[in-house]
């Protein structure tokens, strides 16, 4: 009997090992198949990724995120990660009875994970030389310290007469989408206009005649990094995540901007965006860095230069921006003090872009080229209608890529020797290159360069660790070769620790204080309740109703408004006007024709509207088609 119970415990902890070893196995496979779809995944969609780019990407919070992207990691990577998973448990059920196949089944599954994990981590550490950027992390290089140029020590001298500027930043814009003819890597010149204008006036190429372009180095790869690089000459090494400047009280207080300068001499300064400013610090840059004027989604909305609850991409489309640009030109124009009118677009960002209503289809399916033309074409139109205004004659216009682009697929034809650089040119400088060269250099250069651009005199020709490209001395790029550049870039450097010192005191005192404010900001917020419900699909009259009732608020409503759009797309979205219905309650139609009869999922938002205007999200709920 003894023995007997001894064999009966025996065999079932032998059975709970087994069944563990299975949960693990499983769960082995299950996140390697994961890891390595997900590996693949992320170097598909960033082609051309960096450690430095990944570490951005890890960081930055999913909000504002194309939700296209996400579904596609969801349909590539989540879907047959969890068909592996099912089929493994179904395999599992059936040879568990078959001792020695069940066993060999696991040990093999086992391997081949542990062998897929290693592979996969193998491809990205190699292919991201993670091992360079952990060293560059810790080393210190004093490469920035040695070349930096402090504004402040060096005289500069405006022209009597002080030229204006426009300074247009264009998203994700590279001289690589031109032909190969013009210095491009497409066949097909996908940016005719933007090389066109590159080609008759200034990007340094000398006497080759072909697009060239400034390098992006490292904290210059994403927007307020590029803005930051091309305005101070620096790249934006900071200590927190790439864009969480905002959560700063000041935006490196230690150093001097264009924007600093231009304000000095008088300028009458404006940023325009068609999107919200405060991401990423931008509106704090700008504002303490020159005192700009600025001109976002969020101004445009009070403002009333858009439709109230106008909301397309990031905010407003290209399209409107250079509209409002004209405006603001006109009536900088008009006024006693030259000005700095900088725009940033927006269509043109990953992935895919944004296609307004007024992009031709030259490119069929490949929708970013369709975008890349478009955005080429109403810079084109802008430029020309500028040259046609009384203030051109005395005014420069310098066109930029901020960055190289990070959508998925668009270059993955592009040969692997082939560089990739932003787009640059200079209209209407007051300066002439002294080099018939072609020239190498990196967007810190466009710093001095657009000073001198403006017929400023430069003593050194050197500010920040950019060169005046118009004047015969070297790039740090020309003297160092631009991959050396770019690694001692990576490392730390002491001047930029001191420049960043504050940053993370800043974010503690704000985090000790967060509490407080935010509970003053909530006890400030008007409490909206209210039941929302979604009629069902009309087939006749292709509408549903979208019904609010039992409103609960601490204000006094003006209206009740609803926000729709189909299948996760806002560009999409159409405001509707409620109709009171008795006893407090509102009501609308939303009429599926309006969307183009789009069967899936449709997200509804209700908004009350106080009486100041103020807009109060109540509650999102959602129909199917």
């Amino acid at each position: 009997m003894k023995k007997r119970n001894e064999n009966e415990n025996h065999g079932k902890r032998r059975k709970i090992l087994i069944r563990v070893c299975t949960v693990i196995v499983i769960a082995m496979a299950t996140i390697a198949v994961l890891l390595s779809r997900s590996c693949q995944w992320m170097l598909k969609t960033w082609t051309g990724l960096t450690m430095e780019e990944l570490v951005y990407h890890l960081n930055t919070s999913l909000e504002g995120t194309n939700m296209d992207m996400i579904w596609d990691f969801v349909q590539y990577c989540v879907t047959i990660t969890g068909i592996v998973c099912v089929l493994l448990i179904f395999a599992c059920a059936f040879l568990r009875k078959k001792r020695k196949i069940y066993n060999s089944f696991l040990s093999v599954i086992m391997v081949l994970s542990l062998i897929m994990t290693g592979v996969s981590v193998s491809n990205v550490w190699t292919t991201l030389d993670v091992s360079a950027y952990a060293n560059n992390q810790s080393e210190y290089s004093t490469f920035i310290d040695d070349n930096y140029v402090d504004p402040r020590d060096v005289a500069l001298t405006f022209p009597e007469r002080k030229r204006n500027l426009i300074y247009i930043y264009l998203e994700s814009m590279e001289n690589t989408y031109s032909s190969t003819e013009n210095g491009g890597a497409f066949e097909q010149n996908v940016i005719p206009e933007l090389t066109e204008l590159s080609l008759q006036n200034e990007n340094f190429s000398g006497d080759d005649q072909t697009l060239n372009g400034g390098y992006a180095m490292p904290g210059a790869t994403w927007t307020i990094g590029a803005m930051f690089a091309q305005s101070t000459g620096l790249p934006m090494n900071i200590p927190i995540e790439k864009n969480s400047m905002n959560t700063q009280e000041s935006f490196f207080p230690g150093i001097v901007s264009i924007g600093d300068i231009l304000e000095d001499a008088g300028y009458s300064q404006t940023l325009m965006i068609g999107s919200d400013a405060e991401f990423g610090g931008r509106k704090l840059f700008y504002e303490e860095h020159g005192d700009y004027n600025i001109i976002d989604y969020k101004y445009a909305l009070e403002n009333n230069m858009i439709p109230y609850g106008y909301n397309v991409w990031w905010g407003y489309e290209d399209k409107r921006l250079f509209d409002f640009a004209k405006e603001e030109l006109t009536d900088l124009a008009a006024q006693d003090e030259p000005f700095n009118l900088t725009l940033l677009t927006a269509d043109t960002h990953f992935e895919d872009g944004y296609m307004c209503e007024d992009c031709p289809d030259l490119f069929g399916d490949n929708v970013y080229a369709n975008v890349m033309a478009c955005s080429s074409r109403q810079v084109s139109e802008f430029v020309q209608w500028g040259q046609e205004q009384p203030f051109y004659e005395n005014t420069t216009i310098v066109i930029s890529g901020d960055h190289l682009t990070m959508d998925s697929d668009f270059c993955e034809d592009v040969p692997e020797d082939y560089t990739r650089k932003v787009y640059t040119t200079y209209i209407n400088a007051a300066a002439e290159s002294q080099w018939e060269e072609y020239r190498t250099y990196t967007t810190f250069d466009n710093f001095p360069t657009t000073l001198a651009s403006l017929g400023v005199g430069i003593e050194g020709e050197r500010l920040g660790l950019g060169t005046n490209l118009f004047s015969g001395k070297s790039t740090l790029s020309e003297v160092y070769g631009y991959e050396r550049e770019s690694q001692e870039i990576s490392k730390r450097s002491e001047l930029i620790d001191e420049l960043t010192s504050d940053i993370w005191l800043e974010q503690e005192e704000q985090t000790e204080q967060g509490t407080t404010e935010e509970a003053g900001t909530a006890a400030e917020e008007p409490l909206i309740t209210a039941d929302i419900t979604v009629g069902a699909y009309n087939t006749e009259t292709n509408t549903f109703s979208v019904n609010v009732s039992n409103i609960q608020s601490s204000i006094e409503p003006r209206s009740i408004l609803c926000a729709v759009w189909p299948d996760g797309d806002q560009s999409k979205m159409i405001w509707y006007d409620t109709n009171p219905t008795g006893e407090g309650s509102y009501q609308c139609d939303v009429f599926a024709g309006d969307f183009g009869f789009q069967r899936g999922i449709y997200d509804i938002h209700v908004y009350a509207v106080d009486m100041e205007g103020n807009d109060y999200l109540i509650d999102g709920i959602n129909q199917t088609i």
